[in-house]
Parts: C-alpha cells; sequence; structure tokens
C-alpha cells in the first residue's frame, strides 16, 4: 500500500487542499492513516478508484 499525503492528492485531482481535505470530512475519500502532523494520508489505489468514478459521474 502506498500512501498519498493531501498535497500529492490534490495534485493527482488536480484540485485544491482544502478539497481533498472536504472529501476525507465527508467520507468520500477516506484515510488510512495520520502523518505525525495528524493529516491525513490516502491509499494511492483508493485515489485512482475515487478519480475514475468521479469521472464517470461528471468530473471533479
Amino acid at each position: 500500500m502506498s500512501l498519498m499525503t493531501v498535497t500529492e492528492v490534490a495534485d493527482f485531482l488536480s484540485v485544491q487542499d482544502v478539497r481533498v481535505q472536504r472529501l476525507e470530512r465527508e467520507s468520500l475519500l477516506l484515510s488510512k492513516d495520520k502523518d505525525a502532523q495528524g493529516n491525513p494520508l490516502f491509499d494511492k489505489n483508493d485515489v485512482e478508484k475515487y478519480k475514475e468514478l468521479a469521472e464517470r459521474l461528471g468530473g471533479l
């Protein structure tokens, strides 16, 4: 399992960091762990699946 930071996810999805944090808060993108500062870390496979689903539904 490869973990991605909020910034890495935001870059991958082409959105702002606050959007990724909101997705996590609303349980649309689940974090797998927390870093030393308490920021969420996401599984790369989950992020890729989310992007694919979002694109099918009309975009991010």
